[in-house]
Protein backbone atom coordinates (compact mmCIF):
# COMPACT_ATOMS: atom_id res chain seq x y z
CA UNK A 1 0.00 0.00 0.00
CA UNK A 2 1.51 3.42 -0.82
CA UNK A 3 2.16 5.95 1.86
CA UNK A 4 -0.76 8.64 1.93
CA UNK A 5 0.22 12.15 3.07
CA UNK A 6 -1.98 14.37 5.25
CA UNK A 7 -2.06 17.66 6.69
CA UNK A 8 -4.02 18.27 10.05
CA UNK A 9 -6.84 20.84 9.08
CA UNK A 10 -8.85 20.94 12.33
CA UNK A 11 -9.49 19.16 15.38
CA UNK A 12 -12.88 19.25 16.56
CA UNK A 13 -13.04 17.23 20.39
CA UNK A 14 -11.84 13.86 19.97
CA UNK A 15 -11.78 14.15 16.40
CA UNK A 16 -9.41 15.25 13.54
CA UNK A 17 -10.26 16.51 10.16
CA UNK A 18 -7.16 15.50 7.69
CA UNK A 19 -6.44 16.69 4.05
CA UNK A 20 -4.55 15.20 1.49
CA UNK A 21 -2.40 17.13 -0.51
CA UNK A 22 -4.71 16.80 -3.36
CA UNK A 23 -7.94 17.65 -1.48
CA UNK A 24 -9.09 14.76 -0.24
CA UNK A 25 -10.63 14.78 3.27
CA UNK A 26 -10.88 11.95 6.09
CA UNK A 27 -12.01 12.39 9.87
CA UNK A 28 -10.64 10.32 12.21
CA UNK A 29 -10.58 9.99 16.45
CA UNK A 30 -7.32 11.37 17.65
CA UNK A 31 -6.49 8.22 19.86
CA UNK A 32 -5.14 6.76 16.65
CA UNK A 33 -3.01 9.34 15.89
CA UNK A 34 0.59 9.49 17.15
CA UNK A 35 1.22 11.45 20.35
CA UNK A 36 1.91 15.34 19.69
CA UNK A 37 -0.34 15.63 16.72
CA UNK A 38 -1.89 19.20 16.50
CA UNK A 39 -3.44 21.96 14.05
CA UNK A 40 -1.11 21.68 11.24
CA UNK A 41 0.69 18.72 11.50
CA UNK A 42 1.82 16.61 8.59
CA UNK A 43 1.12 13.01 9.01
CA UNK A 44 1.77 9.57 6.74
CA UNK A 45 0.11 6.82 6.66
CA UNK A 46 1.09 3.47 5.28
CA UNK A 47 0.11 0.22 5.83
CA UNK A 48 -2.36 0.94 8.50
CA UNK A 49 0.11 2.93 10.66
CA UNK A 50 0.40 6.58 11.46
CA UNK A 51 3.79 8.73 11.66
CA UNK A 52 4.00 12.01 12.71
CA UNK A 53 6.41 13.62 10.10
CA UNK A 54 6.42 17.54 11.61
Amino acid sequence: MDPILYTVQSINGDYAELVTDDGQRHSITMFLLPEGTTLGSRLKQENFLWELLD
